[in-house]
């Protein structure tokens, strides 16, 4: 760590605070991820290196659409820094800084990235479980998936014991208490960061997970027995009943939206997870047609002032 001048703090949350750092040697600008020892709890090399973080990130290092982890230190007390390629924002700041709503084709840019690093996700056997858009980075029109810190390796027929994802972005099934989660909550996620970055505003903002769900409801209409029964069975289980709404459909609340992007967005915002889009099936919509040559999302670069809110590095909303 001594290569390195840390230049200012970029953000800080439960697990630690990001640095802006020099590499002295090189002159590369790094962001530095230092862990707070009462999280990392960290007694041997081999600890260190299965933090879901760091093993998640070594392998699937070297794809265009997931943040690079450079180096890793350990320090003889147990404390952790992880070393990251700078971004110059997240997607959060970008949506806040725009002036206007972006048009459909710098969403679908975004949206398409996204999609790609979830897919090399999730083939790997990792599921992100924190989806949301300051966990996602930016830079010269790139978007990377950030923040691994929550990922988990799926593994079928293992519960997740943890209560994760921001509850705006929170799948239904997790809501519930499900245990037995799978991928298919990060595309629950990819659906509703698709509807605010055609708004602008959160398309779901519960207080707390009674209200997410009325929401959930008031928006895309009550789940039955027939249309979800296991989100009958948790619902039992929770001992919570569905409020009875029709619902208003996103074209409602995404006006300015096309036919093909609300398609898209419906599927991936259904209440059973099993007729969610894989991140494969899903960059084969319609709504991606001709995507490859699109304009950039982003400006290529972000006001130096506004630099002390990025990232978000900790921290699920409960």
């Amino acid at each position: 760590m001594e290569n390195y001048c840390f230049l200012k703090p970029l953000g800080e949350g439960s697990f630690g605070v990001v640095w802006k750092a020099l590499h002295k040697v090189t002159g590369e600008i790094v962001a530095i991820k230092q862990l707070k020892n009462e999280v990392s709890r960290l007694t041997s090399w081999e600890e260190f290196l299965q933090m879901a973080e760091v093993e998640s990130l070594s392998q699937l290092k070297n794809h265009p659409n997931i943040v690079n982890l450079k180096q890793a230190f350990m320090g003889f007390d147990g404390t952790a820094s992880l070393v990251f390629e700078f971004m110059e924002g997240n997607l959060l700041q970008f949506m806040q800084l725009h002036k206007k709503r972006f048009n459909e084709a710098e969403i679908r840019n975004v949206c398409h990235q996204i999609l790609l690093g979830l897919d090399h996700m999730h083939k790997n056997g990792w599921c992100h479980r924190d989806l949301k858009p300051e966990n996602l980075l930016v830079k010269q029109g790139v978007v990377k998936i950030g923040d691994l810190g929550s990922a988990k390796k799926i593994q079928p027929g293992i519960p997740f014991k943890d209560y994760v994802t921001t509850r705006w972005y929170r799948a239904p099934e997790v809501l519930l208490g499900s245990h037995f989660y799978d991928s298919k909550v990060d595309m629950w996620a990819v659906g509703v960061i698709l509807a605010e970055m055609f708004n602008l505003r959160p398309l779901l903002p519960g207080q707390n997970a009674e209200q997410q769900l009325f929401w959930i409801c008031s928006v895309l209409g009550s789940p039955t027995m027939k249309s979800w029964p296991e989100g009958q069975i948790l619902a039992g289980q929770a001992e919570y009943q569905f409020p009875q709404f029709s619902g208003s459909g996103l074209s409602f609340f995404i006006p300015s939206a096309s036919e093909s992007a609300i398609q898209l967005i419906t599927s991936l915002l259904s209440w059973d997870p099993a007729k969610r889009p894989t991140a494969a099936e899903a960059l084969k919509h319609p709504f991606f047609v001709g995507s490859h040559r699109i304009p950039r999302a982003i400006p290529r670069a972000i006001p130096e002032r506004h630099n002390h809110i990025l990232p978000n590095i900790g921290g699920i909303l409960v």
